[in-house]
């Protein structure tokens, strides 16, 4: 497989098999991983690695006990973490200004880089895995469970283990609907509608609609999978924690 082949047939796995992943090949892994990209050469971030059954099985509610949280070889947690930074600061007398919205920002894209760079690293090295959204929705419950300090928050969690199954390669939208040449070019009714024609008129798509009574796909975003009154909760859960962690 080519590298081009990879990335645009690239699946996400959220079935394993019980075949186990040694400590030192995460390792290998992860310190890879740490050669990303990151704001400043600080790598503003942590990553907690639970594989005990125990911890696991500790987790799952956090992520809606979805199956693939206890099934995974490891469970990867990664946090924005300006903790260690900022003790490095007060150890070397220095004045640390980071409990604000930009360093948050600055830890949070160091994080994501992180997940992204070992997720890559996994796959092709012959693992499955999963990025978990619910992260953002139970953080409290998370960084108690992972004993996260001041300036530690959990922005994203990954599931990996060896492939029980295939998984399906995602529909993406036409490379007209995500890149502007020079300047942004706003979308007209007649390109909303050429854009999204694709997925629309797919059979899990249709499925999806008539699953849910709904009249378009659109309406199982806002009204079933991301409604507003969910979306407000748990907006106001993850920020309130934020701020408690010492940012914003």
């Amino acid at each position: 497989m080519s590298k081009l082949d990879y990335f645009t047939n690239r699946r996400t796995i959220r079935n394993y098999t019980d075949q186990k992943i040694s400590r030192a090949e995460l390792n290998t892994l992860i310190e890879a991983a740490s050669h990303a990209p990151t704001t400043g050469n600080m790598q503003l971030y942590s990553v907690v690695v639970t594989q005990d059954e125990e911890g696991k099985r500790r987790l799952a509610p956090a992520h809606f006990n979805q199956p693939t949280v206890e099934s995974a070889a490891a469970v990867l947690t990664f946090c924005a973490d300006f903790n260690r930074f900022i003790k490095w600061c007060e150890q070397r007398d220095a004045q640390a200004g980071y409990d604000n919205f930009q360093a948050w920002m600055w830890a949070v894209e160091d994080t994501m880089i992180f997940a992204q760079q070992f997720v890559t690293l996994a796959e092709m090295s012959g693992l499955g895995t999963c990025y978990l959204g619910t992260t953002t929705y139970n953080a409290p419950q998370i960084a108690q469970l992972l004993n996260l300090p001041k300036y530690v928050v959990p922005v994203t969690t990954v599931t990996v283990g060896y492939p029980a199954s295939e998984g399906q390669v995602s529909d993406r939208l036409p490379l007209c609907a995500i890149m502007h040449d020079e300047k942004y070019a706003d979308y007209s009714a007649e390109d909303i509608d050429k854009i999204y024609a694709d997925k629309e008129a797919r059979e899990d798509s249709k499925r999806f609609v008539a699953e849910n009574g709904k009249k378009t796909l659109a309406q199982v975003f806002t009204d079933v999978r991301y409604p507003k009154a969910d979306n407000e909760l748990f907006s106001k859960v993850y920020r309130d924690f934020v701020e408690k962690q010492g940012f914003i």
